[in-house]
Order: C-alpha cells, then sequence, then structure tokens
C-alpha cells in the first residue's frame, strides 16, 4: 500500500513539476516569434479600381481597429470590444510612416502578414484577424490602399503601443492560436453571380463573419471555417465601447433563435445599416455601409445553405445556450 501511495505521490509531483514548467514557459516566452514568411509577390501595381476596392475592405475590416478618433488615421488604438481576459491589446499603426508604421514593408511582407498574421519582425499578431482566404486580388487591393493618398493612411509616426496580453491571452498564442500557412496555390474570387459561392466567400474570406458569429473565438478553424465550434450560431462575447458584455447572434437560418423569419431585404438593412428587424444592432457590429446589396444578397443566399443551430441570444430574449 505505501508503494502504492509513494507511486502516486511521485506522479502528481512530475505533474506539479510540468504544470509550473509549462507557467513558465509561457510566461517567458510571451507572444511567440516565428521565421517570416518567404512569398515570390511582385509589387502591386496600384490602380484606381484597386485602391477603391481596398477602401472598402479596410474600412469594413480594418478601421474599427486601427482608426483613432483623435488623428483621424490607421495610427492604432486600444482594442476595447475583446474579453478583458485576453488582456489589454493594442492595433498597430499602420500609416505609411516608415519608423512606426508600415511605410517601410514591402508588398511581400505585408502579404506575409496578411496570410499568416506574422509580421516583417517575426512577432505573431495574436488577435488580427488571418485572411489565409481572402482572394489574391482582394489582398492586392488592400495594399494598393494602404500606399494610397488617402488620408487615413498618411505618415504620422505615432509609435504603436505594446501588447499587454494576459497570462491565458499568452497562453492560447502558445498552444491553440497559431499562424495559418500561406497559400499553395492562388486564391482567386468566386463567381459573382453565383449568390452561394459568392457569399460564402465573402462570409469566410473577405468580411470573415464566422470569426465573430461562431461559438468562440478559441475554437474557431481558420483553415476550415465550417469546422467551428457552433458554425455562425453565434455565442462569442464581445464589449460594447462602454463595457456591456453582449453576445453574438446566431446568423444560422433557424426559425426560432437565428434569421430565418428575415426577409432578404430585412438582412440587407440589418447589413448595411445596422437596422435589424428587432431593432439597431449593437457595436461591435459595424455598419458594412460600403458593401454592395449584391454583396449583401449573396451572404443572405449562402447562409440559407448553412446547418440551422437553435441557439438564443439576448436579441431574442432569452440567455445564450445551445
Amino acid at each position: 500500500m505505501k508503494k502504492i501511495f509513494k507511486i502516486l505521490g511521485g506522479v502528481l509531483a512530475i505533474g506539479v513539476l510540468a504544470v509550473l514548467g509549462f507557467v513558465v514557459w509561457v510566461q517567458a516566452r510571451g507572444i511567440p516569434t516565428y521565421d517570416t514568411p518567404k512569398l515570390p509577390v511582385q509589387p502591386v501595381a496600384i490602380t484606381p479600381a484597386r485602391v477603391l476596392q481596398g477602401q472598402k475592405i479596410v474600412t469594413a475590416m480594418c478601421a474599427d481597429c486601427h482608426l483613432d478618433r483623435q488623428t483621424n488615421a490607421l495610427t492604432g488604438k486600444f482594442i476595447n470590444d475583446l474579453p478583458p481576459e485576453f488582456g489589454k491589446l493594442y492595433s498597430a499603426n499602420i500609416t505609411q510612416d516608415k519608423a512606426h508604421g508600415i511605410g517601410a514593408w514591402t508588398d511581400a511582407e505585408l502579404v506575409g502578414l496578411f496570410r499568416t498574421g506574422i509580421g516583417r519582425d517575426g512577432r505573431f499578431r495574436m488577435v488580427m484577424p488571418n485572411f489565409v482566404h481572402m482572394s489574391d486580388e482582394d489582398v492586392n487591393s488592400v495594399i494598393a490602399f494602404l500606399r494610397s493618398n488617402n488620408a487615413l493612411v498618411q505618415a504620422k509616426p505615432i509609435p504603436s503601443h505594446e501588447q499587454e496580453p494576459s497570462f491565458l491571452g499568452k497562453m492560447l498564442v502558445n498552444t491553440v492560436m497559431k499562424p495559418t500557412p500561406v497559400p499553395t496555390k492562388p486564391v482567386l474570387t468566386p463567381d459573382t453571380t453565383d449568390g452561394v459561392a459568392y457569399g460564402r466567400y465573402l462570409v469566410v474570406g473577405r468580411y470573415k463573419c464566422y470569426d465573430c458569429h461562431s461559438k468562440d473565438f478559441k475554437t474557431n478553424n481558420a483553415l476550415v471555417p465550417e469546422q467551428s465550434e457552433g458554425y455562425l450560431a453565434g455565442g462569442t462575447r464581445l464589449l460594447t465601447p462602454t463595457g456591456e458584455e453582449i453576445m453574438s447572434r446566431n446568423i444560422t437560418c433557424d426559425e426560432e433563435t437565428g434569421i430565418g423569419d428575415w426577409t432578404e431585404a430585412q438582412f440587407v438593412q440589418a447589413v448595411r445599416y445596422g437596422k435589424a428587424p428587432n431593432g439597431l444592432l449593437k457595436l461591435p457590429m459595424p455598419k458594412f455601409s460600403l458593401m454592395s446589396e449584391q454583396e449583401a444578397q449573396a451572404i443572405y443566399a449562402y447562409l440559407h445553405t448553412v446547418p440551422k443551430l437553435k441557439n438564443a441570444t439576448a436579441e431574442d430574449g432569452a440567455v445564450a445556450a445551445r
């Protein structure tokens, strides 16, 4: 009997040491760095069409986090809509300033960041969305806009704030949150006349609706978004600008708890102007005012092909439960 207790004690001691070792390793490593991606990217040709398309994407996908209202430029700021357990996280200066922004970055380095989440310094950007499924043309359009003469991206010599991740945040980026691989073949924009295929692209590639509208950031599947837990059924905890905790809503077509009873016109109004059938949508849900009606209709068509999940959120007058 004593021998059994000794063995159990030894196993327990090893387990405690392993946990302590892991904690020390995570704290010491912090946000990890990786080899910078090597991509054979040609310099992006800046055309008016690309700048216009890039402005639409950046306004929808980047400005909410990177736009500082005090500078009226994409100089970065404290990200106030993330759950506090991630720590205090800040978006970077992405203006054309060469010392503090991305003015000295090459097009290849920018593509590497968008595709993998790894910057030119090798540091992994822990909460920046990965755009592994965004088409090459859309990525080029984003770069064209960032190189344009738009006031949002003109050089501002404002240093980016260092990240202050919590232990949980550090643990996540050292375990489940990893860089995404560089695509091995060209990523094309689907035929825009194929509503379902184009809608899926918008949901997982360009606008990444699934990122917030699935169950949890920690269980999202970047490579196969449809395998994210609770895919598009809502439940991710977010904060409004005033610190109120809300949950992303269910956008599957479940008739009771999702958008199954919304008309196409109602969905378009909600996405583009923030006017849902049951009231105004709360931040951090952005208004995609530059999104075309065709795009919103395509998303609606795609959502009708996604498996329905029952998940009531506050908008339904119920506590979230699956």
